[in-house]
């Protein structure tokens, strides 16, 4: 062995060891955050962003607070963001952003635990948010407090990312971040899961269509447009679409096809009225083949052609979010190999690079072209992770390693 190859070994146990060390402060620092709620919609998140920058401070890491316009997100139809940046300059060389978000969809139903509780089970913590994603503001900052323990010399430096719009799309979290000119990093790791590295990851294109009729009289029907019955002639042209998509398969591993759904109906007045309106809230998931706006112009032209159908149906189309897919730059590679070499050394099984049907804020960055890659502390999928459902749960010990795979990569990028 080397000597270079020995003093890098060294350094990667002398990381593990200080984590190993720090891991029951890492818990808790992870359960204060659990704690403070940060339910998107109504997205009062600033409180959060302030308890999150208190904590920071006590480990020496000044956080800049980054309040978007009231106005601005208001108009969003969220409450409050307030959006963090950590610095930790060591030398000239290359910036790595860290980011992960730490708004999330309301609890809901069915929860056989607090779900601000932060209880621990079973080596388990439960929690929203407590796997997606404010288990990556623990392994993120807590790599990074590693990565100095190591008190070698450095070149580059670290920033933490801590975004507050995910849920909504992630135009006023890192979009904003980037739009503004508060950070140009070179290279980014985003919140993820352990046991693969996301490369890439579908579009998601969200729209509000409402469809207009004539209220009247149940008695008297012929005397109104039923809206219901034009909203379910374009319901069932749009569902006829899920079988043509099930013929265009994405060529990267862990993306198959398009899809869409409808995930909110409303309209109506009463029982005994002929409904004079009916909106509803659809997501298409694109691959990162498909053109966005090709996509749209698509499902446009099948609504119109479905109310067209219909005599006496009027119908509006609002888009409520277009996010682009995330593909892969070619500057991703040291990222990648990092984190499937120490992920492999640390979890015992292969790292695959791949992508995922979901659809992230990451994207952003890839727009404003730094390559990025998806992992952080996590289960092998989000079912697993019960993310936007009950009892959401972390498991401690995919923590514990996800830090130290985040440590030993950033040592690989800076030393």
């Amino acid at each position: 062995m080397t000597t270079t190859a020995a003093a890098t070994t060294t350094d990667y146990e002398r990381l593990d060891a200080w984590i190993d060390a720090h891991f029951d402060e890492e818990v808790r620092f992870l359960q204060e955050l659990v704690r403070v709620p940060t339910d998107t919609p109504p997205g009062n998140n600033a409180p959060h962003a302030e308890r999150t920058a208190a904590l920071l401070q006590g480990f020496g890491f000044e956080a800049e607070r980054h309040p978007v316009p009231e106005a601005e997100v208001r108009a969003y139809g969220m409450e409050s963001i307030t959006n963090l940046i950590v610095r930790r300059r060591y030398g000239e060389g290359r910036t790595v952003a860290l980011n992960a978000h730490g708004d999330v969809v309301p609890p809901g139903e069915g929860w056989t635990r607090d779900p601000y509780g932060a209880q621990i089970e079973d080596g388990r913590l439960y929690g929203r948010a407590a796997a997606v994603s404010k288990s990556d503001f623990a392994s993120f900052t807590f790599a990074v407090r590693a990565l100095e323990s190591l008190g070698a010399p450095l070149k580059g430096g670290v920033e933490l990312h801590f975004t507050y719009d995910e849920e909504f799309g992630g135009e006023l979290g890192p979009g904003w971040l980037l739009r503004q000119g508060l950070t140009k990093p070179d290279l980014l790791i985003a919140a993820g899961f352990s046991y693969e590295v996301v490369t890439a990851h579908n579009g998601c294109l969200q729209m509000e269509v409402t469809v207009h009729g004539k209220m009247a009289h149940a008695a008297i029907p012929d005397s109104g447009v039923d809206a219901l019955q034009g909203a379910v002639a374009i319901l069932n042209a749009l569902y006829a679409q899920n079988t043509l998509y099930k013929q265009v398969m994405s060529q990267v591993a862990g993306i198959r096809h398009p899809y869409l759904n409808v995930g909110r109906i409303e309209g109506g007045t009463n029982t005994n009225v002929v409904p004079g309106k009916v909106v509803f809230k659809l997501d298409r998931r694109m691959i990162p083949e498909e053109n966005p706006a090709e996509v749209e112009a698509t499902i446009r032209q099948v609504i119109a052609d479905a109310a067209a159908g219909v005599p006496g149906i009027g119908v509006d189309i609002r888009r409520m979010l277009l996010a682009r897919s995330m593909r892969p730059l070619p500057g991703n590679r040291p990222l990648v190999e990092a984190i499937q070499k120490h992920g492999a050394a640390l979890f015992g099984q292969p790292i695959p690079a791949m992508g995922t049907p979901l659809y992230t804020d990451v994207r952003l960055y890839g727009e404003a072209g730094v390559p990025g890659v998806i992992y952080g502390a996590g289960p092998r999928s989000v079912l697993e992770s019960h993310a936007k459902r009950a009892d959401e749960r972390l498991l401690l010990e995919d923590l514990r390693r996800a830090t130290k795979v985040v440590a030993r990569t950033l040592r690989d990028l800076l030393a």
